[in-house]
This record gives C-alpha cells, sequence and structure tokens, in this order.
C-alpha cells in the first residue's frame, strides 16, 4: 500500500441509505467532489451491494466494504477470500486475534483489513455496561497495536484516540476517524465521541468518514466541496 495518500482521497463519503439507486444518486450528484465511498451493512442487506462497489469502480471511486465481519476465524477468512473477488479498496473486520489473522491471511495484501477499536457510538458507560474496566484510551491502543503486528493495513478509530494510536504505530499503517462532525460537539445523532475535520488530522488520521453532515445538507456537493478545501488548505499548512 502506497504511503502517500492524495488529499481528495482522505474523504470518505458514508453512503448510509436504504437502496444502491438512492446511493447512485448520491454519487452522481457529488459528481467530482467525492472519490472515496463507505458501503455498509444497510446496503448490503438491500439487494445490489456488489453490482454497486463494481458501478462505483466503474466510475474511478474508491470503495471501503464497512461490513464488520464478525465470526470464527474460518468463516470471516472464507469471507474475505470471497471479498478478494471484488475491487474494494478496504474492509473491516471486528475480533480478537485470530479473527484479524485470518483477514490478513485471506487478503494477501489484495485487500486493506481495517480492525475495528471500539465504535464511536460507545462512551464510557457503555464500556462499562460491556464488562470492560480499561479505559476507553487504552482498548482502543491495545488492539491498534495488535492489528499493526498481525498485518491489518489499518483501524477504525474515534480522533480522541488518533493520536495515541499515531505515536504507537509505524506511518504506513492507516488510521481511519468516522463521527466527523462540523464542531468537536457531539452531534444529535448516535455517535457520541466525535471530532472535527481538522482535529481528526492533526491527531493523526488518514482518512476521514463523514456522512450526514454533507448527504443531510441543503447543497451536499457544496458541502463536500468545501470539506475537501478544509483538508487541502490543513495539508498545505502543515507540509
Amino acid at each position: 500500500m502506497s504511503t502517500t495518500v492524495p488529499a481528495t482521497d482522505r474523504l470518505i463519503l458514508a453512503l448510509d441509505v436504504p437502496t444502491a439507486s438512492e446511493a447512485r444518486e448520491i454519487v452522481d450528484s457529488l459528481a467530482d467532489t467525492v472519490s472515496f465511498y463507505k458501503i455498509g451493512l444497510e446496503l448490503f442487506l438491500s439487494g445490489g451491494y456488489f453490482e454497486l462497489a463494481d458501478w462505483l469502480r466503474s466510475r474511478d471511486k474508491k470503495v471501503f466494504a464497512d461490513l464488520k465481519l464478525f465470526d470464527v476465524p474460518q468463516t470471516v477468512r472464507s469471507a474475505v477470500r470471497q471479498l478478494r473477488t471484488r475491487d474494494v479498496d478496504f474492509v473491516t473486520v471486528h475480533g480478537n486475534d485470530a479473527i484479524l489473522r485470518a483477514a490478513c491471511d485471506a487478503a494477501e495484501g489484495d485487500l486493506g483489513i481495517l480492525a475495528v477499536t471500539v465504535l464511536t457510538s460507545l462512551d464510557r458507560a457503555d464500556m462499562d455496561d460491556l464488562g470492560f474496566e480499561a479505559d476507553i484510551g487504552a482498548v482502543v491502543l491495545s488492539r491498534a497495536r495488535r492489528a499493526e503486528s498481525i498485518g491489518c493495513a489499518g483501524v477504525i478509530s474515534s480522533g480522541h484516540e488518533a493520536a495515541r494510536i499515531r505515536s504507537a504505530v509505524s506511518h504506513p499503517f492507516r488510521i481511519v476517524v468516522p463521527g466527523i462532525r462540523a464542531a468537536t460537539a457531539a452531534g444529535a445523532d448516535d455517535q457520541k465521541r466525535t471530532v472535527d475535520v481538522e482535529t481528526a488530522f492533526e491527531a493523526g488520521a488518514d482518512y476521514i468518514v463523514m456522512g450526514r453532515p454533507i448527504r443531510n445538507a441543503a447543497d451536499p456537493a457544496r458541502a463536500a466541496a468545501s470539506v475537501q478545501e478544509r483538508i487541502s488548505a490543513w495539508f498545505r499548512r502543515v507540509g
């Protein structure tokens, strides 16, 4: 995997909509303002998922399959092997070392495995409910270090933990930060540990994932272009 990410690829637009036809309409409306798309479980269960992935690739878009694969290692290995037949860039895997290792073995370097650390919809109270006594940052850092040692391409992490991860892993290891909002305060939705665009990259993110702030904007293409300009401006400033 190249160590250089083009600035225009750093924004991943989440196509979290009910149907593939709605997803295509969004992609068409955004035109060249977005080059990387995330397609997740809602679309997977709606039908036409892989046809949508192929359609995106035919338009020179990058594809992030956010499927959060989680099963016994052999099943995950078989699922990743099947996904390798599709031209996607990343897939998310949720699980322990054996599951991640099975996914990486099956990917054979052709598909980037992104390990899920702690979902951005979870906060300290949620972790307590799940029986985790360690703080969120410690859990995320431990999972990121293990994912890198196993051979994953990167991790999914909140921007709140990205800086700790970046200081502990090598540069080619990707940090993908979802839950990006216009301001650092949490939005009125299911995301709890959110940051804004610049804060994510300052913390060491390689990519950010945005959905509703762009999709629900009065002019989505203009909103996406504004985010792209913020990204480019940040890298010009630090570069």
